[in-house]
């Protein structure tokens, strides 16, 4: 089996991406289908054994990629990653902002200290990242940076710490394009919805009830694939973006547009199986997340 990639085979070749959280999830599943189309990619995080893991996974599937250990809150060790990666690859033309993480609590709740570690991750070290490969690469030789945020709109209740933080990131987002335009760099955030992906499993079992059954809030009727994710990243990388920059592309079945009083919005089942809106599921090493099992 190989990743069912809908994009041109070598699409990416001789291309060097970087993907941070690339050891599971939205990232691992990126980073499978970019090596599939004939990306090196670096995979980034902090869990040694995850990053050799899906490492290892890519290369059994005649894929390239390498990894590096690295907090990105950290700005010493953002630097020296980066450094490290342009000194073994020459230079970085993609970046897929991924790394990030929250946990459920409402606001009154959350300590200055549990805030802060949320901002830094999903924000301030992203931006380490993004700026450290535009300064060491990219603003020499051009690029194409996706930022990964989340479904805001309406803002995350819940998470609001994760919720002010990715706001951040699209305003970076927007902001980055205009600014590194003149070094032939864009700029694009991809805003997932409800996905089935292993991050799903992060959350305290008690949320499982409710985690089921949100594909019940989305008109398409389901939960997305990281598949589906993935192929928006890709396209965001690849050549038919290039007049595309300082924007979002959502990948969440219309939720944000469900208002109260329209009564049941999820489709049945029989509308969920036509051929314009069937689930895609290219990633061939896919594993369903333990709370949907």
């Amino acid at each position: 089996m190989s990743y069912q990639s809908v994009f041109a085979h070598g699409l990416f070749a001789c291309r060097t991406i970087v993907v941070t959280g690339g050891g599971s999830g939205i990232g691992r599943c990126t980073a499978h289908e970019l090596a599939a189309l004939g990306a090196h990619v670096v995979l980034v995080g902090r869990n040694a054994e995850k990053l050799q893991a899906t490492t290892t996974e890519i290369q059994a599937d005649g894929g390239d990629a390498s990894f590096h250990v690295c907090d990105i809150r950290n700005e010493a060790a953002v630097q020296a990653m980066v450094a490290s990666i342009v000194a073994a690859r020459g230079q970085i033309d993609g970046l897929v902002n991924n790394a990030g993480g929250q946990y459920i609590t409402p606001l009154e709740k959350i300590s200055a200290k549990g805030w802060q570690a949320v901002i830094d991750t999903n924000l301030t070290g992203g931006f380490l990242v993004a700026r450290e490969c535009y300064l060491q690469s990219m603003q020499a030789h051009g690029g194409a940076v996706v930022n990964i945020v989340a479904d805001i709109w309406g803002s995350m209740p819940g998470m609001g710490h994760s919720g002010a933080a990715r706001a951040g990131m699209v305003s970076f987002t927007e902001t980055a394009a205009v600014e590194w335009a003149k070094s032939g760099v864009r700029v694009n955030a991809v805003a997932p919805g409800y996905i089935a992906s292993s991050g799903m499993d992060h959350y305290p079992p008690e949320a499982g009830p409710m985690l089921r059954e949100m594909a019940q809030t989305v008109p398409l009727g389901r939960f997305g694939t990281e598949a589906e994710t993935a192929a928006g990243i890709v396209f965001l990388l690849s050549p038919a973006a290039s007049f595309i920059s300082g924007t979002v592309l959502r990948i969440d079945g219309a939720r944000p547009q469900v208002r109260l009083g329209w009564g049941q919005v999820a489709a049945p089942l029989e509308a969920q199986q036509r051929e314009a809106v069937r689930p895609f599921n290219g990633f061939h090493r896919y594993v369903t997340p333990k709370v949907f099992q």
